[in-house]
């Protein structure tokens, strides 16, 4: 076994299992999805810290147990439609791609967009759509999606994303008030969105996601 994939393998056991990630899916799709090939080169001796690790000026790779966390939470199903915000250079997308039937991944970089579906592509992933457009507005000629993922931290969810949401939908992200952010479920009923808290996260916010900006929940 090469140092990369027994890091890849040490990273879900000792960050990924002990996290209360339960859901076997998780951890297979952690073991199968190379993390060194999403991040600069620069920075492969380290894909599987426990750090977030900078992919572009300002965007991260969230650490891994978060993402873990995130995903396992979010209860994904195989039919599933999945939006998700960031996508950034695909880890995510191509993580959700294990376990949804289809991932539209949102950046509003073109060269992140391409990167991810290049890498996508190189591991034989069929079902990521990578789009470009503002992450503000999500995607709507593609909703009503059964989930939609965050891939970084929030200091709101904009209106115009949660409508985005199928009856029964879920949304997922870390939302930051201050230093320490919240990783809360959103949950869609009617023509109402109840919201309940998961576990604390450290993540850094994605750009343009700040109070104010925009109409939010």
């Amino acid at each position: 076994m090469n140092d990369l994939k027994q890091a890849r393998e040490n990273m879900v056991e000792s960050q990924v299992r002990p996290s209360d990630v339960t859901d076997p899916r998780i951890a297979r799709a952690m073991r199968k999805v190379p993390r060194e090939l999403f991040v600069p080169k620069s920075v492969r001796s380290l894909a599987y810290s426990e750090e977030p690790l900078e992919v572009a000026p300002g965007r991260i790779a969230m650490e891994p147990r978060f993402l873990a966390k995130l995903i396992h939470a979010a209860e994904v199903n195989n039919d599933d439609l999945v939006l998700l915000i960031g996508g950034a250079t695909g880890y995510t997308a191509a993580l959700l791609s294990h376990l949804a039937a289809a991932v539209v991944a949102l950046e509003d970089d073109k060269s992140l967009a391409d990167t991810a579906s290049a890498n996508c592509s190189r591991l034989d992933i069929d079902t990521v759509a990578s789009v470009v457009g503002p992450l503000l507005e999500g995607h709507a000629s593609q909703a009503p999606y059964d989930l939609i993922f965050f891939d970084g931290g929030i200091e709101m969810v904009p209106e115009a994303i949660a409508a985005q949401l199928a009856e029964g939908g879920r949304l997922v992200a870390i939302v930051r008030d201050g230093p320490v952010g919240k990783a809360r479920l959103y949950e869609r009923t009617g023509d109402g969105v109840s919201s309940r808290y998961l576990f604390d996260a450290t993540v850094p916010i994605l750009p343009g996601f700040e109070k104010g900006k925009v109409f939010a929940l």
